[in-house]
């Protein structure tokens, strides 16, 4: 996107998944308090380890639960919503969004990354990034069965890390 920073190692992350490296353009314009969150937690290495849980072909790749079940997250609190105005920000390709439950301020440190675009999504759904490159990387992860795309073995991230403190 021509509007992100990619150049700015603060507000870069550097996702290593078994499929390669995944550079993700972070979006504090569009939601502060969500980059700041992600940030945070991949600071500590929270997301070391932690699997894709779930996966939609066509639709996206969800991750960010150290249980894997879908309901677990970090020790931080919440994040009330962040949605991005159609006309600001939609889900396309490489987005990166926070899921949530039916509550729209439930957001905490699971994620997904889009494989296509999602009109359905906008403005429902904290925009927080954009993949710069390795979207092959993200196209190869572990897809899930069924509607739910709940994924038996499922891939895991090896690392998330703020570019700025990679180097």
């Amino acid at each position: 996107m021509s509007d992100t920073p990619a150049a700015d190692p603060e507000n870069t992350l550097i996702l290593e998944i078994e499929h390669g490296t995944v550079t993700i353009a972070l979006r504090p314009d569009l939601a502060p308090k969500h980059v700041e969150q992600i940030k945070t937690l991949a600071r500590r290495g929270f997301y070391d380890g932690v699997p894709f849980h779930r996966v939609i072909e066509g639709f996206m790749a969800q991750g960010g639960d150290p249980t894997g079940t879908g309901r677990g997250g970090s020790d931080l609190p919440d994040i009330e919503a962040e949605f991005s105005q159609p006309s600001v920000a939609r889900f396309q390709r490489g987005t990166c969004g926070m899921a949530r439950t039916q509550d729209p301020n439930s957001a905490n440190s699971q994620f997904f990354i889009m494989f296509a675009p999602a009109p359905s999504l906008d403005g429902q759904y904290t925009i927080w990034g954009q993949v710069t490159s390795g979207m092959e990387a993200v196209d190869r992860i572990k897809r899930g069965a069924g509607m739910s795309g709940m994924v038996q073995e499922p891939d895991r991230i090896r690392s998330m890390r703020v570019a700025a403190d990679a180097a």
